[in-house]
């Protein structure tokens, strides 16, 4: 957000080349070598040096400024033309096994790649001289990425393993499957770091294509009908994408003369503020990034992308995928504070959140309730993005981050969890705390990790209300009424995990050790974010603001430290149990087969049982999924509109 720095130092060059080529090498290695041993010592092997490399590139090019870098290699533009063009042959091949009335999927891939051929062809592309670059914000989502996006896939290991054990009528496509993963992460590498537009949407475009293959993994009728859904909603706003580069190429000023190294196409160029006709192309790119992060009214594919498997779902969710969308989003943050399309893009937000919270109560499957909890904690980071204050942003980039960790350990604990009970839904999930004890434990960390105190996830969300009661009063009131059904929902889900039912014992059960070690770690880094954020917001988001970031009182440091320590007693309460005096439960009647059954005051033996709500006639899921899409199409429209 400071002044550009321009930096060409080699070693650092080589840093944010590395970055990318590791996993994309991975991919390529992967995809020729089929052997099941070699693919799970490189999986293992990439996880490692990519996470390492992640942190310690986000920890050696931290600082104020953005740091912007020279690469020369002649084969860089080539590759971006025939690689798109690759991509777009793909998709409509794949497009044959579509409807007729789907036809508009093809049409719109057509479309898009039409003007970007012409864009290209034509010359009318402007070079940039420092095709990367590198900042706070790229720093800690090439962390988020690198970290994990590697645990993600060493968790893979595992679950594919006992997937294909438990699927037997889905063909075995693991070694496509890590290819496609490892690709996914490259690309995702490529759009933190790009300065190149044209080369920034080559990667987006990468991944469309990745999570359209891996959404369809099962080939089954619905796993393909979600997956083109998915990949027709993305082409959507994959073309905004391309109008922007069009209106970039040929109607924009030209940059500055006093900047030789600015460009249109140039992230850098944009970015900066100051300029009134930047806000026509960051209103498209954002129109991208909210088809990206499943914002209404385009959030209906993220919910079908549920029929993955669970590390698709949390690769989606998490680290990659819809977090493109809201980085691009608060890149521009700068741009839209005080216009009147910036106040209409955090109402997409704000009523994406307030809706997407209510859909979620009415949820009993988990996945779908992190689907819906997803949508709506990404409308928060957009709204934020829309404000764009220094304060705005600062809460907004703490969610991005708290999310990222939080949400991944909770899909991937749903998808062991699935495996072990054989069903995803909340109801079945109850007693977890005495069968199944590591599971609860992870799961329970990532579900407080989301709503209660001290965890990061309401440290954000009160930064939220700050910033937008100091600016937007509106977006206060959706806030405050969208995270009450969050406080509900994860609630009734806790509360089932610790209920301790009669006649459950505990389970003797394995888990791989891939997908012990992933939850593991996930669990120490939801709460280490936590008890880190103060370095987190000092170090990285407080110099990318140019030092204008939220500062919280030392008193309230020491409480939230307090705070964490007695959370984190209660771990050791399970494991150093003493005697414990068991009551018989109060059943309104008389007690039969040790509490697991009562007579009712008729005389009829009634079994136990419990329940939670889910108020599906008070908040009509279809109803509200309507609303809110018109509501949000219509906000996208006036945004668009007023930049025009």
């Amino acid at each position: 957000m400071t002044a550009l720095i321009q930096y060409a130092w080699e070693r650092d060059v080589d840093l944010i080349s590395y970055l990318i080529l590791i996993p994309a090498i991975t991919a390529a290695l992967l995809a020729v070598v089929p052997s099941r041993p070699f693919r799970q010592v490189l999986v293992r092997l990439a996880a490692l040096v990519l996470a390492v490399a992640s942190l310690y590139t986000a920890w050696t090019l931290k600082g104020p400024g953005t740091l912007a870098f020279r690469f020369e290699s002649a084969w860089a533009e080539p590759l971006a033309i025939w690689g798109e063009l690759a991509l777009v042959l793909y998709m409509l091949w794949e497009c044959r096994k579509i409807t007729w009335a789907e036809w508009w999927i093809p049409a719109v891939i057509v479309l898009q790649e039409g003007l970007l051929l012409w864009i290209e062809l034509s010359g009318a592309e402007p070079k940039v001289a420092q095709p990367f670059l590198f900042d706070n914000l790229s720093g800690l989502m090439v962390a988020i990425i690198g970290v994990v996006g590697s645990l993600i896939c060493v968790y893979a290991l595992g679950y594919m393993h006992d997937f294909a054990e438990h699927h037997h009528d889905v063909k075995d496509r693991r070694q496509a499957f890590f290819v496609v993963l490892f690709a996914f992460l490259a690309a995702m590498m490529g759009i933190v770091v790009c300065n190149h537009l044209g080369w920034l949407y080559a990667f987006w475009e990468v991944t469309t294509v990745s999570s359209f293959w891996l959404i369809g993994y099962t080939r089954t009728p619905e796993a393909t009908r979600n997956a083109f859904r998915a990949l027709g909603l993305n082409a959507i706003g994959g073309l905004g994408f391309v109008l922007a580069l069009l209106y970039l190429a040929k109607l924009a000023p030209a940059p500055l003369a006093s900047d030789p190294n600015a460009s249109n196409f140039a992230l850098t160029t944009l970015i900066q503020g100051g300029q009134a006709w930047v806000l026509v192309p960051a209103c498209l790119l954002a129109f991208a990034g909210l088809a990206k992060a499943a914002q209404m009214p385009f959030s209906s594919w993220l919910l079908g992308a549920m029929v993955a498997p669970t590390p698709v779902s949390a690769l989606l969710h998490s680290s990659t995928m819809v977090k493109a969308g809201v980085y691009l989003i608060l890149r521009f943050g700068k741009v839209f504070q005080g216009q009147m399309a910036g106040d209409l893009l955090a109402l997409v937000g704000g009523i994406t959140f307030l809706v997407a919270s209510l859909q979620a109560v009415t949820q009993s499957n988990a996945k779908r309730v992190l689907a819906y909890s997803t949508i709506a904690n990404l409308g928060l980071i957009v709204a934020c993005a829309g404000v764009g204050t220094p304060e705005a942003l600062w809460a907004g980039v703490l969610l991005l981050v708290f999310h990222a960790v939080s949400k991944a350990l909770l899909f991937l604990s749903v998808g062991t969890i699935e495996h072990k009970i054989e069903s995803r839904d909340i109801e079945d999930m109850e007693g977890l705390l005495v069968t199944k004890p590591f599971l609860a434990l992870v799961i329970l960390t990532g579900l407080v990790g989301m709503f209660l105190a001290p965890f990061g996830m309401l440290i954000s969300k009160w930064a939220c209300m700050k910033a937008f009661v100091d600016s937007d009063p509106a977006l206060a009131c959706l806030l405050a009424f969208g995270s009450a059904p969050t406080l509900f929902y994860y609630a009734k889900w806790m509360g089932k995990v610790v209920a301790v039912p009669s006649g459950k014992a505990k389970a003797d059960y394995s888990i791989h050790w891939e997908e012990k070690l992933a939850l593991g770690i996930l669990a120490v880094l939801t709460a280490a974010a936590c008890a880190l954020f103060p370095l987190l917001g000092s170090a990285f988001i407080n110099p990318w603001l140019g030092g204008a970031g939220v500062q919280m009182p030392l008193s309230n440091l020491v409480i939230m430290v307090v705070m964490l320590g007695f959370v984190g007693l209660l771990p050791l309460s399970l494991i150093f149990k003493g005697h414990t005096l068991l009551a018989h439960r109060y059943l309104s009647g008389v007690n039969r087969d040790h509490d697991t059954a009562f007579t009712s005051s008729f005389g009829a033996a009634r079994p136990l049982s419990t329940r939670n709500y889910y108020l599906h006639e008070l908040l009509a899921e279809r109803w509200l999924t309507v609303s809110g899409a018109v509501a949000a199409g219509c906000l996208i429209a006036g945004m668009l509109w007023r930049a025009l």
